[in-house]
């Protein structure tokens, strides 16, 4: 099944309807010059309502370690989310599980994935002015490709709408939503979200019906 994460979390409201449809995932953006960022205490404050087995994922961007590892304990989290320009080298001295966000712009090259040791993948839309939450869609042919590195994370301008078509090109790991199901950022459509589920879990059983007839 195709896990998914419901990023940009501010509202203990909407992670907790969220996890109430099904996500596996809730992320925190902790970059401050993001429409949806949170601080760790009160992102701490949320993940504190949420099941155990709910994945809490931080979202950081070229942060020092110091500040990386105080939100870690702040929020509870259970895996880091790099979405910056840290080397292999720096993510490497993190004990969380983590995993590097790629921008899949023009520049994109896959043989970059080789050099992080991580199993996961995050691969985004093309880069804007704010890193991730673009609402720009990437080439999901070349995140099929990918694979061969290990589990793909699908971000970048996914909607109820288009999901499935996602899920079918790149069999994604994951798939993570933000702008796609907001009504602004930061404050989620409850409607949309559920919808995508939906749509997520359907694609996920006709593709499973498509290789048992093969």
């Amino acid at each position: 099944m195709t896990k998914i994460k419901v990023c940009g979390i501010t509202d203990e409201r909407d992670a907790i309807e969220a996890v109430h449809l099904g996500v596996d995932a809730v992320g925190f953006v902790f970059w401050k010059r993001s429409p949806r960022y949170i601080g760790p205490r009160e992102a701490g404050r949320i993940a504190a309502k949420l099941p155990p087995f709910v994945t809490r994922v931080g979202v950081f961007v070229d942060e020092p370690p110091d500040v990386v590892m105080d939100a870690v304990y702040a929020a509870g989290l259970t895996a880091l989310q790099f979405h910056g320009d840290e080397t292999p080298e720096q993510c490497r001295r993190f004990t969380v599980s983590w995993y590097k966000a790629f921008p899949m712009g023009p520049s994109f090259d896959l043989e970059a994935l080789a050099r992080y040791a991580c199993t996961t993948y995050l691969l985004d839309g093309p880069a804007g002015e704010m890193r991730g939450g673009s609402g720009r869609a990437g080439d999901w042919r070349v995140a099929s490709v990918a694979r061969r590195f290990g589990r793909i994370i699908l971000a970048g301008g996914l909607d109820p709408g288009n999901v499935a078509e996602a899920i079918e090109t790149a069999r994604p790991y994951a798939v993570d939503v933000s702008s796609g199901v907001e009504v602004v950022p930061g404050k989620k459509d409850i409607d949309k979200l559920e919808e995508l589920v939906t749509r997520v879990r359907e694609t996920d059983a006709r593709l499973l019906r498509s290789e048992e007839s093969a």
